[in-house]
C-alpha cells in the first residue's frame, strides 16, 4: 500500500496541483488580504466570503519537526522527517510537509526552508528543503493566544446554577483489559455494561439513556456503538448519544449529565470499547480490511504524517524549543505510570522500568519513543450517571460532579492550533476553573489522558498543577507526581502501562480512589479527583468529589 494522496475537490484542487508550475498557491481572503489554510468559503479573520488564490513566494520557516522512525509505507520508507513550515508572507499559515534533501540531526527550528515539489500521479506535493541562503528572512509563527493567557477568554457562567450538581456516577465497569483477546468488541462492551449496572444496584430495565464515543466501528475502535449495544440487549432508551464531535471520549458522560438535567433521563449507561489490539492482528492476517484508503481528505496523511503521534510531536518539539524540556522530562511521566501500574492487575504492563530502559528504547517519531506511546489493547468501560435524587438509593456513595471544563478557545486543525502544548488543553483547562471555587491545590488525585507523555505534561501544565513551561522543573525525579507527592498522578497505570482505553479508564480510576477501592494503589484520603480525556481532538475535563 502506498501513501494516501489527496482527495481532490473544487476547494483544493488549485492547492494540491499548483506545483505543476512549481508555483505554490495559498488561498486569500480579498477583503481582509489573509492567507486561509485549509481552504474554506469564509475568512475566520474578517469573515467575508470572497475567495481567491494568491502565488506566494514558497519560502517558510521551520516550525515544527519530528523524524519519524515507526511509520511508513513502501514509497516512503522511514525514517523520514515530518515538519510544520510557517510561510513568511503570513506565519499564521502552517503547512504539514516533509523536509528532503538535509541531514535530520543538522536541522533546527527557526531556519528557513523553500518549496519543492514530488509529482504523485494527479497531485503535485509541496516538500521542503533547507534554503540556499540559510541567512534569508525567517519568521516563527506566534500563538494567536499566548498560554498563559487563555482565561482571558473563558465564557463566563450563564447564572449561578450548574447543570454539574443534578447528577453523580453511581456505577463503573470494565472488562477484561488486554493485547490481543480476540473475542468480539460487543462481548468487551456488555462485560463492562453488566459491571457498572450491577455496581450501581441497578437493572438493565432501570437504564434510560445510552452514550457512548465514537458511535462507529471505526478503525477497529469499537463495537458499532449504541445502535450495536441496543439491538444487542434489547433495551427502550429515551435519549441516547455518540460521535467524535464532542469533548472527547468523556464527552459521552458530559452529555448524560446534560441528558439527566434536563430530565430526558434519570440513568444513562455510558461505554468505550477499543478493539485495536485484535483489529491489528487480524489486519495482518488478511482477515480484515486496514481502515486507510488510497484517497485521503486529510491534509497530513500524503506527507506520511498519519498517527496522532506525528502531529502531536511537532507540538512537543516547540515546548522542548522554547521551555528547554528533555526526554528526560517526559520520562518521568512514563516511570510513574508504570510504578503505579505495578500495584495494578489489570494493567498489561507492570514489570520495572529505569530512566536507562525509556531512553533506549527504539524511536517512533522524535521526540517520542516507544514508552512515550500508549498501549493499544482490547477492552471497555461503562460508566453510569444517575440523577442525584435516584443516586441518594442505591448501592454505593455517590460520585459528585463538581464542574467540567469544555470550552473550544483555540483552533481545531491539528496543524494550525497551539503551538507548545497539545490543542484542547488549555482553553478546557481553564473553562474547568471559571465553574467552581476549588483550585489545583485542593485536587487529590489527577487521572490525565496520556494517549503519548506529552498529552499528560500539557495538563498539567494546562491544569496549573505547575506554571506554564515549568513542567521541566517539576517533574524531574518523579516525585511530584507519584502516588505520596504534590499531585498523583495516573494511579492505575494510565493509558501508558494499563492500556489505551480513550480516557474513560481515566474516569473510573478517579472513581475507584474517591471510593477507596483502589487496594495498595490507593492515595489516602482521596476526595477531589480530576479526569481529563482527547488528545488533539476537542476535549474535556471533569472535576469529582465525593460529599464524604
Amino acid at each position: 500500500m502506498t501513501r494516501p494522496l489527496p482527495q481532490l475537490t473544487a476547494q483544493n484542487e488549485f492547492f494540491w496541483t499548483s506545483g505543476a508550475d512549481g508555483e505554490l498557491r495559498i488561498q486569500e481572503c480579498l477583503s481582509c488580504r489573509s492567507l486561509i489554510h485549509p481552504p474554506a468559503p469564509v475568512c475566520r479573520y474578517c469573515r467575508e466570503t470572497t475567495m481567491g488564490v494568491r502565488v506566494v513566494s514558497g519560502k517558510a520557516t521551520l516550525a515544527g519537526l519530528s523524524v519519524n522512525h515507526r511509520f511508513g509505507f513502501p514509497d516512503m520508507p522511514p525514517p523520514y522527517v515530518v515538519a510544520e513550515v510557517a510561510l513568511i508572507e503570513d506565519p499564521r499559515v502552517r503547512l504539514t510537509t516533509n523536509i528532503i534533501d538535509a541531514d535530520p540531526d543538522e536541522l533546527a527550528l527557526g531556519q528557513p526552508v523553500e518549496v519543492t515539489f514530488q509529482q504523485v500521479e494527479d497531485v503535485w506535493l509541496p516538500l521542503f528543503k533547507p534554503a540556499a541562503d540559510q541567512s534569508a528572512p525567517t519568521a516563527m509563527p506566534t500563538d494567536e493566544i499566548p498560554p498563559e493567557q487563555f482565561a482571558r477568554y473563558v465564557r463566563p457562567m450563564l447564572g449561578d446554577k450548574k447543570f454539574e450538581d443534578h447528577s453523580a456516577i453511581t456505577g463503573i465497569g470494565m472488562s477484561t483489559i488486554g493485547r490481543r483477546q480476540m473475542v468480539p468488541p460487543l462481548s468487551l462492551t456488555i462485560a463492562a455494561c453488566e459491571q457498572a449496572v450491577a455496581d450501581a444496584g441497578l437493572t438493565y430495565d432501570d437504564i434510560d439513556g445510552l452514550s457512548t464515543y465514537p458511535g462507529l466501528d471505526m478503525a477497529g475502535m469499537g463495537e458499532g456503538g449504541v445502535s450495536a449495544l441496543e439491538g444487542a440487549l434489547g433495551l427502550r432508551p429515551t435519549w441516547i448519544n455518540g460521535g467524535m464531535d464532542t469533548f472527547g471520549p468523556g464527552g459521552s458522560v458530559i452529555a448524560a449529565m446534560m441528558a439527566v438535567a434536563t430530565g430526558m433521563a434519570r440513568h444513562v449507561l455510558c461505554f468505550r470499547t477499543l478493539w485495536e489490539a485484535t483489529f491489528g492482528q487480524l489486519v495482518k492476517e488478511g482477515k480484515m480490511s486496514p481502515p486507510m484508503g488510497a484517497r485521503t481528505s486529510s491534509w497530513q496523511h500524503p506527507f506520511g504524517a498519519i498517527s496522532a503521534a506525528h502531529v502531536l510531536a511537532q507540538n512537543a518539539s516547540r515546548h522542548f524549543h522554547r521551555y528547554g524540556t528533555t526526554r528526560e522530562t517526559l520520562g518521568w511521566i512514563a516511570l510513574n505510570q508504570r510504578a503505579n501500574a505495578a500495584l495494578n492487575p489489570t494493567a498489561i504492563y507492570r514489570d520495572p522500568m529505569t530512566m536507562d530502559d525509556y531512553l533506549s528504547a527504539r524511536m517512533i517519531t522524535t521526540p517520542f519513543g516507544l514508552y512515550d506511546c500508549d498501549v493499544p489493547c482490547d477492552g471497555a468501560v461503562a460508566v453510569v450517571v444517575s440523577a442525584v435524587d435516584a443516586a441518594k438509593d442505591l448501592a454505593k456513595p455517590p460520585v459528585r460532579f463538581e464542574a467540567v471544563g469544555t470550552q473550544i478557545i483555540e483552533r481545531l486543525d491539528w496543524d494550525q492550533t497551539t503551538l507548545t502544548h497539545e490543542p484542547q488543553v488549555l482553553g478546557q483547562s481553564a473553562h474547568l476553573w471559571s465553574r467552581t471555587s476549588l483550585r489545583p491545590d485542593d485536587v487529590d488525585v489527577a487521572e490525565l489522558y496520556d494517549g503519548f507523555t506529552f498529552n499528560c505534561l500539557s495538563w498539567l501544565e494546562g491544569l496549573g498543577f505547575c506554571g506554564i513551561g515549568e513542567a521541566k522543573d517539576f517533574l524531574d525525579g518523579g516525585k511530584a507526581i507519584a502516588r505520596d507527592g504534590i499531585i498523583p498522578l495516573n494511579t492505575h497505570g494510565g493509558q501508558l502501562s494499563h492500556g489505551r482505553t480513550h480516557g474513560m479508564g481515566l474516569i473510573h480510576e478517579a472513581v475507584t480512589q474517591l471510593r477507596g477501592e483502589a487496594g495498595d494503589r490507593q492515595v489516602r484520603g482521596a476526595r477531589v479527583a480530576v479526569a481529563s480525556s482527547g488528545g488533539l481532538t476537542p476535549s474535556g475535563v471533569m472535576l469529582l468529589r465525593t460529599d464524604g
